[in-house]
């Protein structure tokens, strides 16, 4: 067990250090200079080399890398060349909103997945149709989801809201940054519901797609175990077709669905970074993607590594 630890670890090691080096190469031979991202198109060019050499641009890469890497190891992410801000402290604001979505996300998909599962199996009624509906929406990218989604719930319907994270501008703000646990200590039932109520929309946008794939495994679990010995004498004992999904084959199909839907949560991540794009949800996604346009290599490595 010691070993096998310690060989995760290491490659844990392994892929953050090849990883901070691949950000350093982008960083190095991308056609466009961050420095005057940062200081503006037509700052000094004396203000810039000054602020290149501030920064350590001008050092040769292996400096610039073993810099990086030792500034890693304390837990130092440089500063952010858009917020003018240390990255791991952006990172520590912007994530426990990133969080609390995935989290609900996650939560609908096991949610949606075990319906799906057990529905299909069992041949509940409705559950082609519940089928065909999860498997459409997961066949559609996640940005057109969002899109009409957005159309569709909040333009023609009017039920949910289109953007950020929260409506109220008094909204609590800790003790743990996460809205809805937030909202239960402070003790405001207001802004646990207003929360809520801006979760759905992306949360199931995001869920859509691990559910159906959570689903299928689940189903196909299911179907297997329902042949095996122990599943036929239930059934000549006079159990319920239900019951003897419910109570035998659920328990046994449930190993195999735990470990797709622990794949499903990486897969999730990568479309949180779309979803908060479009919805302006406040997060490592909306960080992301408006450090990009400003070449601010330094928060797009540390959520990279993140």
């Amino acid at each position: 067990m010691v070993r096998f630890i310690a060989g995760r670890l290491a490659s844990v090691i392994g892929v953050l250090l090849v990883l901070s080096f691949v950000m350093l190469l982008l960083q190095r031979y991308t056609p466009a200079d961050p420095v005057r991202a940062k200081l503006g198109a037509n700052a000094n060019p004396e203000l810039v080399a000054q602020e290149r050499a501030r920064l350590g641009y001008d050092d040769p890469l292996p400096l610039q890398y073993v810099r990086y890497v030792s500034d890693l190891a304390s837990g130092d992410l440089q500063e952010s060349l858009r917020t003018r801000r240390p990255v791991a402290e952006d990172i520590g604001d912007f994530l426990p909103a990133t969080a609390e979505l995935g989290a609900v996300a996650l939560l609908f998909a096991l949610f949606l997945g075990t319906i799906l599962g057990i529905a299909s199996s069992a041949r509940s009624r409705g559950s082609g149709v519940l089928r065909v509906v999860l498997v459409a929406g997961s066949s559609v990218p996640v940005f057109l989801l969002v899109l009409l989604s957005l159309l569709l719930f909040y333009r023609q319907l009017g039920w949910l809201p289109a953007t950020g994270r929260t409506g109220l501008r008094d909204a609590p703000d800790g003790p743990t940054r996460f809205l809805l646990i937030d909202s239960l200590i402070a003790g405001r039932p207001d802004a646990f519901f207003d929360a809520a109520h801006h979760l759905v929309l992306p949360s199931i946008c995001l869920a859509i797609g691990p559910a159906v794939a959570i689903g299928r495994v689940l189903r196909g679990g299911i179907l297997d175990t329902l042949e095996l010995d122990y599943t036929r004498t239930a059934r000549s004992l006079g159990m319920s077709e239900r019951s003897v999904v419910l109570r035998h084959s659920l328990r046994n199909a449930i190993g195999p669905t735990l470990s797709i839907a622990g794949l499903q949560v990486g897969l999730m991540f990568a479309g949180i970074v779309v979803v908060e794009s479009i919805v302006a949800w406040p997060g490592i996604g909306l960080y992301t993607v408006q450090s990009i346009p400003r070449l601010d290599f330094p928060a797009i490595a540390g959520v990279t590594l993140i």
